[in-house]
């Protein structure tokens, strides 16, 4: 009976289509992805150039002036975009993946953005993660809806009861051909996004994998649920609909409302006026108290001896750093509030299967919250490091052709933060269990009743 069950349900045009327009949309948020990888890769590629010609080039226009060639020097640190960030791109779009700063102060340039419509942003991009949040569950609800209604409705459950020995079973077993259908078009999409894309089969590809599919479980779990309650087909229908429009818009949007009252966020627009106050009050001030103040901060500069400069560039860059000192408070206000918003964020997301797929996704793709936090971080280290290196030698007016220009390569942030199976795959399966117990125990009770 399950094969014919198998050639009744495929010979249905619905079906035919249903999985033909998935599968076309899946493999054209393949191309969305690559459309994305390939901006990237250039975004890149031209960093890389300006700096390799720039750095030469302002060498060569300021080669008596070492503090002066350095006010316009940039050094680029790139977020390094995995070829499985295609498949969701999550924040990226939103959240530059190059930061090009200079050794002045930091804070006015860390939040500095792509220039990207709006609109663009607000409609947001068709990318593999799309597709699987939000359509697949729409095509499992219209496989699943009237398994069993449709033959009550029709007349037919009792002849189907009569020729099964095992109803239940067979219950079951129409709903493993709606699921191995649907996990076989994820397992296309995913299979062509390995050559097109270019993603190694790693752990990270495994878990990603995983995870596409543990949510397709969800949603089978949730469709036997309701399936076992015994309604007819439109209820069975605007319930499950109510449960999509539940768990993939109000509980999210809900969640993000709580999330932004409860921690509001300074935005980086004051802690860059802050920035920018700090350092050009300094203008009027006493150049021995701003010194000083320097040397509070890095004491071991206090030994580097004066030389005479056709600009006091000692003064000028310890300016540029009381400027971030004075607006440390604001810049560590505004990184702890987004921390704790990512914190909370994925607490809560434990108990809605949607939103915690969705986040998930977003951190074995490295295009979440989190790994823009942990870019910002490593971007301060590198500003930092290159404070370091370059003072003693502004300090001493060292000759800018001494440098080795063209050895300062494009740094790279390779985001390693560990990620636990069990923290992604975890509420999946005790969701999925969750439902399916309850269908499977009301199955049991009312079956043979219907």
């Amino acid at each position: 009976m399950i094969r014919l069950a198998f050639i009744q349900f495929m010979r249905a045009g619905g079906t035919r289509i249903g999985l033909v327009f998935l599968l076309v949309v899946g493999i054209i948020s393949l191309f969305v992805g690559k459309q994305f990888e390939q901006r990237q890769q250039q975004a890149v590629a031209d960093v890389v150039q300006f700096q390799q010609t720039d750095f030469p080039r302002q060498a060569a226009i300021h080669r008596n002036d070492l503090g002066l060639l350095l006010y316009y020097l940039k050094f680029s640190v790139v977020n390094q975009t995995r070829p499985i960030t295609a498949l969701a791109i999550g924040q990226r779009d939103v959240n530059a993946s190059i930061q090009s700063v200079t050794i002045r102060a930091l804070e006015g340039q860390q939040y500095d953005a792509d220039l990207t419509n709006p609109a663009n942003l607000l409609l947001g991009n068709v990318d593999f993660s799309f597709v699987l949040i939000y359509l697949f569950p729409l095509l499992i609800i219209a496989f699943t809806y009237s398994i069993m209604s449709a033959e009550k409705e029709n007349g037919t459950w009792s002849i189907v009861a009569v020729q099964s020995r095992h109803l239940l079973w067979f219950v079951g077993g129409l709903f493993l051909i709606r699921l191995g259908l649907l996990l076989a078009v994820l397992g296309i999409i995913i299979g062509l996004a390995v050559p097109v894309l270019g993603i190694p089969m790693d752990s990270t590809f495994w878990l990603f994998l995983g995870t596409s599919a543990g949510y397709i479980l969800f949603w089978f779990s949730v469709c036997f649920w309701v399936v076992s309650l015994k309604r007819s087909s439109s209820t069975n229908a605007m319930l499950l609909l109510g449960i999509w429009l539940v768990l993939l818009i109000v509980l999210p949007t809900g969640v993000n409302n709580y999330i932004t009252a409860r921690y509001p966020v300074p935005e980086a627009q004051a802690t860059t006026l802050a920035q920018r106050k700090g350092y050009h009050e300094k203008w009027d001030m006493d150049k021995t108290a701003t010194v000083e103040k320097f040397y509070a901060h890095y004491p071991q500069f206090r030994q580097v001896p004066t030389v005479a400069m056709p600009f006091d560039w000692r003064w000028y860059y310890a300016m540029q750093q009381l400027g971030d000192d004075e607006s440390a408070e604001q810049s560590g206000e505004l990184r702890q509030k987004l921390q704790q918003r990512e914190t909370a964020s994925r607490t809560i997301a434990q108990f809605i299967p949607t939103l915690h797929t969705q986040l998930q996704l977003g951190e074995l793709a490295r295009s979440g919250l989190g790994n823009q936090l942990r870019f910002l971080e490593y971007t301060a280290r590198f500003h930092e490091k290159l404070r370091l290196y370059f003072y003693p030698k502004i300090f001493t007016n060292a000759p800018a052709l001494a440098e080795k220009w063209t050895d300062y390569k494009v740094d790279t942030f390779a985001d390693e933060a560990p990620i636990h199976p069990g923290s992604v795959w975890g509420p999946l399966v005790l969701f999925s269990a969750l439902f399916a117990s309850l269908g499977w125990f009301r199955f049991r009770q009312t079956i043979y009743h219907l």
